[in-house]
């Protein structure tokens, strides 16, 4: 179990991974719980105290913001509220997915700028730890006034609604009592508006997408790696002194990584070397490294949402007030994920051509990687399928952050479109996942070649094992099970630190 206190300090990325895992287990620390309550109370003297108008604590949402609302309806305007807007369509997100947002949202609240009673965050938390997963569809959210739609999905067991997945399987919400003894609660002013109303979906689409984001980009420097060494590339290009002459920190950490993954490799001390390599070779420090970097820029946009109170109205218990804002609009997000989407592209890209020069019928391989080509096709059509997947992650690199929609009658007249970019980058991680699964095949099966010549120590573990899996190819094959295979081979062995 990897035990979490939530304690109003700022979460790690580390820990930020660590949501959406099953093992996790996350505590209240005394001063999330101070914070909790003071902001309850604030609110609750204002409301009594004060009799003024507040947005969605007595007055109605959106467009209907003038319209007052008697005390004696609080309760039911809020229920109302996650009803009627539970509007999420598609099929439903993945449990890693949710339990971050269930993480995250359990987070936000322990700041103290949201009225919500510490009962509703604790019943949160029950869900979190007896693994009671709102069902959540993907799509919904215009990402302002945050995650609406899907956060509403995420508040509906709340109240005994909805579908929740437990254990692989599928449950009515009604069945929380009679299964964990957990009663429906009834909300109270503002609650509704503060479950709904933040961007903890698209930032829990996000967190998910960029994990996955640094383990593909430290598979694919192994791949470049492995992919080099086959195709007699020149270490030169990765010495230090080239990138100190333009030291942006991805491509310092990429030359290093790559010198470091073929520091005792036997093709690079006795192979044939070349002048000099194609780009997709000789620039994978200033192609890698430039993902990197950008992987570390969404990185910091993330720790930074993930740190912050995105609801409205705000409470603010030491002075008192409470202040209309607009911290739920996803524009930092959208533009972050639309970022990493256009990252992994070329990571996808850069890769493919990879592949491509491996099956080129030059510096010592064979035509398509087969000992028999002509009769054989060999790796022929397996560079077709990763250029149509490299054409799919083009496609899918374009921004959803320069889209926007009047909603709400006006009211809501820009939005991020947040969620649709973090839910593409979802999309997109899954694609360059195949394309780098298939260099890899590719680059065992050109390695293959040198025998008995052998490339480092590292890569010839990971080639040993994989090997035990995927044979090399003497001659034509079913492949779709093989790439399945790489595929699966590579997400397993990755791991998201940079090496």
């Amino acid at each position: 179990m990897n035990p979490l206190e939530l304690n109003c300090e700022p979460l790690s990325l580390h820990h930020l991974f660590l949501l959406g895992k099953s093992e996790t287990r996350l505590h209240l620390g005394e001063e999330f719980k101070r914070r909790v309550k003071a902001s309850r109370a604030t609110l609750e003297k204002a409301i009594g105290e004060k009799g003024g108008t507040y947005y969605g604590i007595n007055t109605g949402f959106g467009a209907l913001y003038t319209t007052r609302i008697p005390a004696e309806d609080s309760s039911r305007l809020q229920e109302n509220l996650v009803k009627s807007h539970a509007c999420g369509v598609g099929k439903p997100v993945s449990e890693s997915v949710v339990r971050t947002m269930l993480g995250l949202k359990i987070l936000s609240f322990g700041w103290g700028h949201s009225g919500i009673r510490l009962e509703v965050v604790q019943r949160l938390l029950d869900f979190y730890r007896l693994d009671i997963l709102p069902e959540i569809p993907e799509s919904g959210s215009l990402g302002a006034s945050g995650d609406l739609a899907p956060l509403a999905h995420l508040a509906l067991p709340l109240l005994g609604l909805g579908y929740f997945h437990h254990n692989g399987n599928r449950y009515p919400s009604s069945f929380i009592e009679e299964k964990f003894g957990l009663k429906p609660l009834t909300l109270v002013e503002k609650e509704g508006l503060a479950l709904l109303n933040g961007t903890q979906y698209m930032l829990a689409q996000g967190i998910v997408a960029l994990e996955e984001g640094f383990k593909a980009w430290n598979w694919a420097q192994i791949n470049a790696a492995s992919s080099l060494d086959a195709y007699s590339g020149n270490l030169d290009a990765f010495r230090p002194a080239i990138h100190a002459v333009r030291p942006h920190p991805g491509q310092i950490a990429s030359a290093q990584h790559i010198l470091d993954i073929l520091s005792d490799s036997e093709l690079q001390s006795k192979g044939e070397k070349f002048l000099q390599d194609p780009y997709s070779f000789r620039c994978v420090p200033q192609v890698h490294g430039a993902i990197l970097d950008s992987l570390n820029f969404v990185a910091r946009t993330l720790e930074i949402e993930a740190q912050s109170t995105t609801d409205n109205p705000l409470i603010f218990s030491e002075s008192g007030e409470i202040l209309s804002g607009g911290n739920f609009h996803g524009e930092p997000l959208a533009l972050a994920m639309d970022y990493f989407k256009i990252a992994m592209a070329e990571l996808g890209s850069i890769s493919e051509r990879r592949i491509y020069k491996l099956i080129h019928g030059e510096r010592n391989l064979p035509a398509f990687l087969s000992p028999n080509p002509g009769l054989n096709s060999g790796f022929m059509i397996l560079q077709y399928s990763a250029a149509a997947l490299v054409s799919q992650c083009k496609q899918g690199a374009s921004p959803a952050s320069v889209d926007t929609i009047d909603s709400s009658r006006g009211q809501e007249d820009h939005v991020s479109m947040g969620a649709n970019a973090a839910l593409q980058a979802q999309e997109q991680i899954q694609r360059v996942w195949t394309i780098l699964g298939m260099e890899w095949f590719a680059a065992c099966q050109a390695l293959d070649f040198h025998l008995p010549a052998i490339s480092s120590s590292q890569i010839e573990a990971l080639r040993t094992k994989f090997r035990l899996e995927v044979p090399f190819l003497e001659q034509d094959a079913e492949m779709y099970p093989y790439i399945q295979a790489s595929v699966n081979y590579i997400r397993n062995h990755a791991h998201a630190e940079v090496g």
